[in-house]
């Protein structure tokens, strides 16, 4: 179960495109909290600090986070979960981040990733090919409740074999809501590649004369249409 980790933040007392420019060239990373029924709160966050952040906690995903904001000498603190982190296309350099504030005492919706551990014996001894079909499951539960990741251990798995998402260990207080009769992990037979059959292959090598055959008939049929007009042009002299 993920923890409470701590972050600091500033207000921001100008949101506008313009300044959020300026502020990253002074080192900051511009930020939005938004809260249910709540107006949008505009943040700054040191660069450095948010990195440090990122690079401890795996990317921040489904990781609580205790914001502390500072505004003047207030003080405010808000839970919160990362929404949405905004990148540069060729730098990756992290141009912007959203917050959910959230309740930690009110279930939410959060997507969980799925991971495959160990090496099956129908992959070691048979040659079968493992495939995932279902990437994350949807689920619910308190925000102190989200799992880091759902494992599966696939071992055992033998060609033939299907992992469900019934199948799943889900921890207590945790709720899936994909359909549970579909298909996780897929433990299949080894891809054959498709050979061209031999008599395909030679009818294939045949088509060529094709044209030839047409050609030599419509010149037999040129010869006897040129035959039948000199007939008809010697009738005629007589």
């Amino acid at each position: 179960m993920p923890e409470v980790v701590n972050l600091d933040a500033a207000l921001r007392e100008d949101a506008e495109v313009g300044k959020s420019n300026k502020l990253r060239q002074n080192g900051f990373v511009p930020a939005v909290v938004y809260g249910e029924k709540k107006k949008a709160l505009s943040l700054k966050i040191e660069r450095g600090r948010l990195i440090r952040f990122m690079h401890a906690h795996h990317g921040g995903e489904n990781i609580v986070i205790n914001l502390t904001v500072a505004a003047g000498k207030q003080i405010q603190e808000k839970s919160v979960l990362i929404k949405e982190i905004q990148k540069h296309p060729v730098n990756d350099e992290i141009l912007h981040v959203d917050f959910n504030e959230i309740s930690l005492t009110k279930r939410i919706e959060v997507k969980v990733p799925i991971e495959a551990k160990g090496e099956s014996v129908g992959v070691k001894q048979d040659g079968g090919v493992l495939e995932q079909v279902l990437w994350e499951v949807e689920v619910e539960c308190l925000p102190t409740q989200i799992p880091e990741k759902f494992e599966v251990d696939i071992t055992a798995m033998k060609i033939g074999d299907d992992v469900h998402v019934k199948d799943l260990r889900v921890p207590e207080g945790v709720v899936i809501n994909n359909d549970p009769e579909v298909i996780v992990l897929s433990l299949v037979p080894p891809h054959k590649e498709e050979l061209v059959p031999e008599a395909a292959a030679v009818e294939g090598e045949a088509q060529p004369t094709e044209p030839e055959v047409i050609k030599k008939e419509k010149k037999v049929g040129e010869e006897e249409a040129g035959a039948q007009g000199e007939a008809e042009k010697e009738k005629k002299e007589k």
